[in-house]
């Protein structure tokens, strides 16, 4: 029983780590994205904090914006450093917040 808490105790600690990283990355992305105009980014701020990972046309059903608007932000914030592609294709591509 005392190891399973053990385990039960690490896997929580390192949900809340996990959580601080995104909590962080959001405050970062914030600020590297202040000077975007649109509500584009601010949505896909809001979409890369709840999902691990987003394609385009998950992240066009969820803000409701167009895919090409999800693609050119997610590159520009790619370019950024914010979002790292995971996918390394052309099609098909899925992002994660950089943390």
């Amino acid at each position: 029983m005392l190891r399973w808490l053990d385990g039960m105790e690490s896997a929580i600690l390192t949900s809340m780590r996990h959580l601080d990283e995104i909590a962080a990355w959001s405050d970062k992305a914030g600020t590297v994205m202040s000077p975007l105009s649109g509500r584009t980014p601010e949505l896909l701020r809001a979409v890369l904090v709840e999902w691990p990972m987003v394609s385009a046309p998950m992240a066009e059903q969820i803000t409701g914006v167009s895919r090409a608007a999800v693609q050119r932000n997610m590159t520009w914030m790619q370019d950024q450093g914010l979002v790292r592609e995971v996918t390394g294709q052309g099609r098909f591509r899925m992002w994660r917040a950089a943390i």
